[in-house]
């Protein structure tokens, strides 16, 4: 048989999602149990210790058992409970089995507790704490009543003594096993949570590398790495050009002098959630220092994206940045350029910011585009406060 014969057989009865695999597996390596039930039924019938009629009538029901869990597990009807597994109930199902083995196979019922040990280690590692405790309590009681029964039926092979012993046995081996299940269970949990709160910590640290605290925005650093790669793509296809904008709010620092840092620093953040809002979701704004912001427009030249700036200063105009100061209405500059392939990127920010450096000498509240490079001129003081 090769093996993508046996990789269609498996995938037919064991289905294709991992995890449903993984769970149909474990149930039918647990159903070994089961099959070991039967062969010592078989064994008891040929030593003369039992009936045929009562070992096939037990073996048929161990059977179904079997093909009932698996039906339900390939069928995807587990998924319906919080334990996908069905742990527990497949726990109860077994020692269900194992006690009815142990009242029918006479003398040699006492190998049938090695079984039912082997059942609960199995659980041992999926069941919580609660799961645990019923396992141990449902063993404790249903072996209780059948060697107290079989012990007064059938005295000749379950002796009174003898029973005493086996019942002696399960209940110091049973709570054992449920105090390890409890304790892996704890761990369990605490592993999970350790492992959340990893997560939680990692996704922390990555926006903190990444984003502005204050705005929310992209940071400088990690905006740096989005240019790097459009400009790789564009020199790769030779498509998907891009215009760079430096934007810079005009008079900030009067606000922040006469309103206080706490009112300049709502303006920066409403200022960000609002230019944000307007531009597409190709372009992306970053925070690049203090009252600055870099936007990268996609798939552009720089007669289109002139309209992605003026979208900002017209939702700007229509916006309360900070409601508690309807008068206060900033305006911003902006120097637009478009990105050439034969050009080093900070080359094209430094025309973006001598663009800038116009529009406020002009008169700011206004972009200047630039598309090649020009002299840099020292702007004026006044220009630039």
């Amino acid at each position: 048989m090769t093996t993508s014969s046996v990789k269609r057989i498996a995938d037919l009865l064991l289905g294709t999602e991992p995890k449903q695999r993984l769970r149909i597996y474990r149930s039918l390596m647990a159903a070994s149990v089961y099959l070991v039930c039967v062969a010592l039924q078989g064994y008891a019938c040929l030593a003369g210790f039992m009936h045929w009629t009562s070992a096939a009538i037990l073996s048929s029901l161990i059977v179904l058992n079997i093909l009932f869990w698996y039906g339900v597990m390939r069928s995807g009807f587990n998924l319906r409970f919080e334990d996908p597994a069905l742990t527990l109930p497949q726990i109860l199902s077994a020692l269900t089995v194992i006690a009815g083995a142990y009242a029918i196979t006479g003398p040699v019922h006492g190998s049938t507790l090695m079984l039912l040990a082997l059942v609960l280690v199995f659980g041992i590692f999926n069941m919580k704490a609660q799961g645990a405790r019923i396992a141990s309590v449902y063993t404790l009681v249903i072996m209780g009543v059948t060697i107290a029964i079989k012990s007064r039926t059938e005295p000749d092979h379950f002796p009174i003594k003898l029973e005493i012993a086996h019942f002696v046995l399960v209940a110091s081996i049973v709570p054992t096993i449920s105090s390890l299940a409890a304790q892996l269970s704890n761990l369990r949990a605490k592993l999970q949570n350790q492992k959340e709160e990893l997560s939680q910590a990692l996704s922390r640290i990555q926006i903190l590398a990444t984003r502005d605290e204050l705005t929310g925005l992209y940071n400088r650093r990690h905006m740096m790495d989005v240019l790097n790669q459009h400009q790789k793509r564009l020199m790769r296809t030779g498509y998907h050009r891009f215009c760079l904008a430096i934007i810079d709010i005009d008079f900030f620092k009067r606000i922040n002098d006469t309103h206080g840092h706490g009112v300049g620093d709502e303006v920066l953040r409403n200022f960000a959630q609002s230019a944000a809002a307007v531009l597409r979701e190709t372009d992306v704004i970053a925070r690049w220092g203090g009252e600055e912001f870099l936007v990268l427009l996609n798939d552009t030249h720089t007669s289109q994206a002139t309209i992605g700036l003026d979208r900002i200063r017209e939702h700007l105009e229509k916006t309360l940045l900070v409601p508690a100061l309807p008068d206060l209405r900033p305006t911003f500059s902006a120097g637009l350029t478009g990105y050439s392939t034969d050009e080093p990127l900070h080359t094209c920010i430094e025309r973006a910011d001598r663009a800038l450096y116009r529009a406020k000498a002009e008169g700011r509240n206004r972009t200047v585009v630039v598309d090649t490079i020009e002299p840099q001129a020292e702007p004026a003081a006044e220009a630039v406060a």
